[in-house]
């Protein structure tokens, strides 16, 4: 019987911790545990029964209650392992009287081995109780843990949706912001360019009254000048003395180169102002043989004194290289000469807003302002660069350079549309290409390349 109750003792204990998380930590301690009891077993067959063995069976089994009491790691099993106590002790009691009260154990011996098969009986009703009551704490502990990780997995895919969503809101809150920034500018753009047309029209508007009287000027210097040769005529035809002859010949020449000065600002003029007249009438959409060198110069031109009337310091020097084997080319001139102001109204701009840069920093140094174009008539393609040095553009500028509304001048100075409209043109008007090369605080050069076959 010792030997039964030692050994579901310890298998018992065994099956307890293997639902703990100290499970490893003993399995040497159950291990070493049944190779003791099956030790004794056979020790005691060997030594053929000695009377002295159930007391080592006895302070073992105590001593096996006594660990599980004191070791926090058995707790849950103490209250069953004590069970064996009432064996163990009826067993003592049983094998004292045996050996100091001989006679009266034998006489009531059969008490004490029914005494001893009800403890006997009882461990292993109470063991079976606690197995079950054990099983039934295993089921609920893995029903609880199955809940806790339904519950764990429902809280995850919660979160998930939670954060999910708020991201789509957020995008959609960014995008209705950004929406509303864009509607903004559009509408800043478009009161811009109402305000440019305006502009626009009443510029034509002073083109054509200052083209009138401009027209008399002309046309009254050059008459002018052929009533001075008319004039020397006549004085030849006199009787005047030839000193005289000559003061007076010398006045006519000053007066006639006056008018030729007259005439030559004048025609200067008129070209301004058709200038202007062509800038502002829509374009015809029909193309024609044009000059481009004396256009492109004509706009640089009117682009550096347009800037020039603004800030009457600012000077630069206008580089031309232009191909004189061009001749003239089927474009459409309005629409280019749209171009030729754009780039070189934003070039001026770039070197001066460098050249404001540098004495606010106190280093002017030696910059000296330049824009510069160039043209050249290669493989049936006309070539045009329009290069500066000014403050040049960082990478994510240029991506957008050429995108509606997109510009880095200040509010008021700037509608965005100048660069996207010159794209426009030459790649849809002229079926050409408009890129840009650009360096970052030091240089620009927007490339023009348009087939003339």
């Amino acid at each position: 019987m010792h030997f039964i109750v030692a050994f579901f003792l310890i298998q018992y204990a065994h099956s307890v911790m293997q639902h703990t998380e100290h499970a490893s930590r003993w399995d040497n301690f159950f291990k070493y545990g049944r190779i003791v009891v099956f030790s004794l077993v056979a020790t005691y067959y060997i030594a053929e029964s000695p009377d002295w063995f159930g007391w080592i069976w006895n302070l073992g089994l105590l001593g096996l209650v006594r660990f599980f009491n004191q070791n926090d790691d058995f707790k849950s099993i103490r209250s069953t392992a004590q069970s064996v106590l009432p064996f163990v002790g009826i067993s003592m009691v049983s094998d004292f009287f045996e050996q100091v009260f001989p006679k009266f154990f034998h006489s009531y011996e059969q008490f004490f081995q029914i005494a001893l098969s009800f403890a006997f009986i009882f461990c292993f009703v109470i063991w079976f109780y606690a197995r079950k009551q054990q099983n039934v704490l295993a089921q609920e502990r893995e029903e609880r843990l199955r809940e806790e990780q339904i519950a764990k997995e429902t809280k995850l895919s919660l979160e998930y949706l939670v954060a999910e969503r708020t991201q789509e809101l957020t995008q959609q809150k960014e995008e209705l912001q950004k929406t509303i920034e864009e509607l903004k500018a559009t509408q800043n753009q478009l009161i811009q360019s109402e305000k440019m047309a305006s502009l626009g029209e009443l510029t034509a508007g002073i083109a054509h009254e200052i083209q009138n009287p401009l027209n008399f000027v002309n046309n009254f210097s050059e008459v002018s000048v052929e009533l001075c040769q008319e004039l020397e005529e006549e004085i030849d035809k006199t009787n005047i003395d030839d000193n005289d002859k000559e003061y007076i010949k010398g006045i006519i020449g000053d007066l006639s180169q006056n008018q030729q000065k007259i005439t030559h600002h004048g025609k200067r003029a008129d070209s301004i102002v058709k200038g202007m007249l062509q800038h502002s009438r829509a374009s015809s959409g029909e193309k024609e043989p044009v000059d481009v060198n004396a256009l492109a110069d004509e706009y640089m031109r009117l682009a550096y004194h347009g800037l020039r009337a603004k800030d009457k310091e600012f000077n630069a020097a206008l580089v031309t290289d232009f191909d004189a084997t061009i001749g003239t080319v089927n474009v459409l001139p309005q629409d280019l000469g749209r171009v030729f102001l754009n780039l070189f109204t934003n070039a001026f701009y770039a070197v001066a807003e460098k050249k404001r840069k540098l004495t606010e920093a106190g280093q002017p140094g030696d910059y000296r302002p330049e824009v510069k174009i160039s043209t050249k008539k290669f493989d049936n393609k006309l070539y045009i660069r329009v290069s500066d040095n000014g403050t040049g553009m960082p990478e994510h500028v240029k991506a957008k350079i050429f995108q509606p509304f997109f510009t880095t001048k200040p509010t008021g100075q700037g509608t965005g549309l100048g660069l996207s409209m010159s794209y426009d043109i030459i790649t849809n008007g002229h079926g050409g290409v408009l890129e840009v090369d650009t360096v970052e605080g030091e240089r620009t050069e927007f490339r023009i390349t348009i087939p003339i076959a």
